[in-house]
């Protein structure tokens, strides 16, 4: 091979890491953005609407930041050591001590009507029966309570190829249960999410997370799908829902919903007490996500 052809070759190599290690640094500087950015609309948003005493799901160590007037205790599935020993990636970061130990989808511990809101940021596309979920949300909390979730956009996520997930597909597995679409689901993650380079290799890793129910983003939405679902919710199963906010902020949208009926006070209350009024807006306010495949803490 004549020198300079080689010499060439090697200026080449060096041009294309050039470009790499900045496209990794402009990649960089933008997620630092958007994170800031997306604190920015959660805190807005959280302040705006969460008041009382309320839960949050699945907190790990990124929980939500609450402001004057709001507290919560931390639901897991997991104790919190055992939640460090399920995911190591994020062991030495600082989390959330788990209060309760009980499944986010279901509640069983947590009586009817007893929280003034729910908190389940990047929770409802791990969830095989969103409608269920819901519903377990909307029992737990009181009247005039707030549901706040944080849901990705598939646009903007490794979920970007595969198909919406249609209302009518949520429907029957709310009214026939979750396992009769686990297959599908495997499926389209196996295929457009994992990408394996042989048909063999993905039937093994469906077959696989069928025997183990790995958790995966078993439902993906737009901001569009996201604000139907709600509205079919209301509709078709008469769930006592207002949806007072449901903002894009980046690859995910903040929704923020609200149980219908008049306000339950505490137990605890008194009946002297005058309402609270809201706490003031900062107007500073206003201004790809890691999946685990197995069953995740919630």
């Amino acid at each position: 091979m004549p020198l300079f052809q080689s010499r060439a070759k090697r200026q080449k190599r060096l041009e294309d890491a050039a470009r790499a290690k900045e496209r990794e640094q402009r990649y960089r500087t933008e997620r630092d953005q958007w994170k800031k950015t997306a604190k920015k609309v959660r805190d807005f948003l959280s302040r705006r609407y969460l008041r009382g005493q309320g839960i949050e799901i699945g907190g790990l160590h990124r929980p939500l930041a609450l402001y004057e007037g709001a507290t919560v205790k931390y639901v897991d599935r997991l104790s919190t050591e055992e939640v460090r020993r399920f995911y190591p990636n994020v062991s030495d970061q600082a989390q959330v001590t788990v209060d309760i130990v009980d499944d986010g989808e279901t509640l069983r511990t947590i009586a009817d009507s007893s929280v003034d809101f729910v908190i389940a940021n990047h929770m409802l596309e791990h969830t095989r029966n969103p409608i269920a979920t819901i519903e377990t949300f909307l029992r737990v909390t009181r009247p005039g309570g707030c549901i706040f979730m944080a849901i990705p956009d598939k646009r903007y996520t490794f979920d970007r190829k595969r198909q919406i997930t249609p209302f009518a597909h949520l429907r029957e597995d709310y009214r026939l249960g979750p396992e009769w679409s686990d297959r599908q689901h495997y499926e389209d993650w196996a295929r457009n999410v994992r990408e394996f380079p042989t048909e063999e290799a993905t039937r093994q890793y469906i077959e696989d997370c069928l025997a183990r129910l790995a958790n995966i983003h078993f439902h993906v939405w737009t901001q569009a799908e996201i604000v139907e679902m709600f509205l079919n919710m209301r509709r078709e199963f008469a769930f006592p829902i207002d949806i007072e906010a449901a903002i894009q902020n980046g690859h995910e949208v903040v929704v923020a919903l609200r149980k219908t009926g008049a306000p339950t006070p505490p137990a605890d209350a008194d009946p002297e007490d005058e309402p609270q009024e809201p706490l003031p807006i900062d107007p500073e306010l206003s201004g790809g996500p890691d999946v685990q495949e197995h069953p995740r803490p919630r």
